[in-house]
């Protein structure tokens, strides 16, 4: 009998037979547009909605909680990734990835019907609950859908269309306010979600795999999930909101950090008794996803640097508009899905670990250059630096999702691609808090420290700082020179903040992650034959239990979990 047929029809410990979510014969080119869809909707509306909201906030009001249509978004689609990582493994994913679907489409709906803006973010946080499936069983189906040799490039794929529709929805949400209502910014997501959720349904077949018979019907930790909103909901909540709405210090701060331990403690304790634990404890205890876990979260945690203060560096101290600021971050996005797909022929040759060990280690470098750059320098010199960073980067994070989707089996590939998620989207609201408090120190201490002449009718914050630069008319040469440079300071301190973070996440690889990937025998699409594991990693053995157990190149991941021990 050939691997491929073993593969395809092998039986778990309880008689279970393991079919595949599709074979090769299926069709995978539609579902894939689904995907590619899927992720455009996600990606798209977690930046359209940023040049209407003079738009939304002089229609419905409320500016002073304008804020929370991008925190409550953020909220519900971070805490939502581990408990819908957990119920595709349970119930497979095609009825999670219809659910998100249809949630975020409904929450469009609601959001264009609004009258007012508490509705309004109410709605954001519905579609949020849609984007958390989106994300994670998105990434999760292409990972069942190819073996681990092309997975880098519908990966890179994805990181594309990513990239593409974050770039593209400031400048669509305008165009469509502009020439339109703020409203459209909600609907244009229906057509699009309609004809994702059309292929899903039509196209995808998705047979749940390695749900043991003698339980009967699947049983999900429906209080470690709540715990787990509760923990994720206070924590991210104290982060956006510390040193914006209120001081970091101040009762409201203490109390939802305070809280946010409370409910981890919690967690830890609901889970550790649950039968079908939301997160479970393999997720930490092995080293290969805890590694990544951690340094996909320094990711998370320095990519705030770029993203969210190269733009005021680039208007405020290169003097650009936003479209050109704009294009400053965007060559980042141009290099990275570049280097991604390229990334499977140097980590086959050099092995996964390594090859993030060279992708860490460059980004660190070039973001350790950004205070190098000459003041006020122009506007190529910035954008090679992104460009650099992005191919950096692209070294890095794809083949560390890489090696944690191949290490484990589709029974649990849906959480562990959960977990990666989570622990980058929560890197990047801590990352928000850190440099937001960085930044903040740096402008204030340059401003106390202005001189006399100059001193009285300076603003007091970056954004103040800003605007005022925008309309440098009313300023003196003196003061908008000093104005730009204080800024020059402020975000050289970010990026070496972001130095520091790169840093963490290689000696975290360095330090903890295993020499040898492990590589579950189902890490590929069942039917099909098997790709040869790449040079670093340990192929897995499968046991009598018709489950795999780790490869012998690390010995924390060699052990299986509990339930996946063979019973003879």
């Amino acid at each position: 009998m050939s691997r491929s047929t073993q593969h395809s029809n092998s039986t778990d410990r309880n008689g279970t037979t393991n079919q595949p979510p599709d074979g090769p014969a299926a069709r995978r080119g539609p579902v894939v547009a689904a995907l590619m869809l899927g992720m455009a909707l996600a990606a798209l509306d977690s930046t359209i909605i940023a040049t209407a909201v003079p738009q939304i906030v002089g229609d419905l009001g409320g500016f002073a909680v304008f804020s929370w249509l991008f925190s409550g978004y953020l909220l519900a689609v971070t805490v939502t990734l581990p408990v819908y990582g957990k119920l595709s493994d349970t119930y497979g994913r095609k009825p999670i990835l219809v659910t998100g679907i249809a949630l975020f489409l409904l929450g469009s709906l609601a959001c264009a019907g609004a009258w007012n803006m508490a509705s309004l973010i109410a709605f954001r946080v519905l579609q949020g609950l849609g984007g958390g499936a989106l994300q994670g069983t998105v990434q999760t189906i292409a990972a069942d859908l190819y073996p681990m040799k092309e997975r880098p490039k519908i990966q890179s794929k994805l990181s594309s269309v990513w990239a593409a529709s974050s770039v593209a929805g400031p400048g669509l949400g305008g165009l469509l306010t502009s020439y339109g209502d703020w409203r459209w910014i909600f609907l244009v997501n229906l057509p699009v979600g309609a004809v994702a959720l059309w292929l899903i349904l039509r196209h995808f077949h998705d047979t749940h795999r390695d749900r043991p018979a003698t339980t009967g019907r699947a049983r999900v930790d429906w209080p470690g999930a709540l715990a787990v909103f509760a923990t994720g909901g206070l924590l991210l909540t104290a982060l956006v909101q510390g040193g914006t709405a209120w001081p970091w210090l101040s009762a409201p701060s203490l109390l939802l950090l305070a809280g946010s331990a409370l409910a981890a403690a919690a967690t830890v304790l609901i889970e550790r008794r649950a039968a079908e634990p939301i997160i479970p404890g393999w997720v930490w205890r092995r080293r290969t996803i805890s590694a990544v876990n951690l340094a996909l979260g320094a990711l998370g945690l320095l990519m705030v640097a770029p993203t969210v203060f190269l733009p005021t560096y680039a208007q405020s101290v290169l003097g650009l508009g936003p479209i050109a600021a704009g294009f400053v971050l965007s060559v980042m996005t141009l290099s990275w899905p570049i280097s991604a797909a390229f990334s499977s022929r140097v980590y086959n040759r050099v092995g996964i670990r390594n090859c993030a060990l060279l992708g860490i280690g460059a980004a660190a470098l070039v973001l350790l250059a950004f205070p190098l750059l000459p003041y006020p320098g122009a506007a190529w010199q910035p954008a090679l630096l992104m460009l650099a960073l992005g191919a950096a980067l692209g070294l890095f994070q794809l083949p560390l999702i890489i090696g944690v989707q191949s290490s484990v089996g589709y029974a649990e590939r849906g959480t562990a691609t959960a977990s990666i998620l989570f622990c980058r989207q929560v890197g990047q609201s801590l990352g928000a808090a850190l440099f937001g408090a960085i930044a903040n120190a740096t402008l204030n201490d340059r401003l106390t420290h202005a001189p006399a002449a100059i001193r009285t009718g300076l603003p007091h914050d970056l954004d103040a700082v800003s605007r005022a630069l925008q309309h440098a008319g009313a300023l003196t040469a003196r003061a908008a020179d000093y104005l730009r440079r204080a800024v020059d300071t402020t975000v050289e301190h970010v990026y070496l903040g972001a130095a520091t973070a790169a840093a963490l996440a290689f000696l975290t690889v360095l330090l903890l992650a295993p020499r040898r990937f492990p590589v579950h025998t189902d890490a590929g699409p069942a039917g099909a034959e098997t790709d040869p594991a790449p040079t670093d990693a340990a192929p897995t053995a499968r046991n009598t239990a018709g489950r795999s157990t780790a490869g012998t190149a690390d010995s924390a991941d060699a052990q299986p979990p509990a339930d996946h021990r063979p019973t003879g």
